[in-house]
């Protein structure tokens, strides 16, 4: 019974949320939430770079 309620509850739980709730579960919504962590995020992802992205070539990483 425990199992069967913990794989049904999350499910209902995320059709109510979807109905009230516009954008929930979409991509790309985080800018509305928080838009100075987004902001910060996204600028961060796009100017850091570790030694294995330089090297990706050499040992064939993507």
């Amino acid at each position: 019974m425990k199992s069967f309620k913990a794989r049904t509850t999350g499910k209902w739980k995320r059709q109510i949320k979807r109905t009230i709730i516009p954008f929930y579960g979409k991509k790309g919504t985080g800018i509305f939430k928080d838009p100075k962590r987004a902001i910060y995020n996204k600028i961060y992802h796009r100017t850091t770079f570790s030694i294995f992205d330089l090297l990706g070539g050499i040992f064939g990483r993507r």
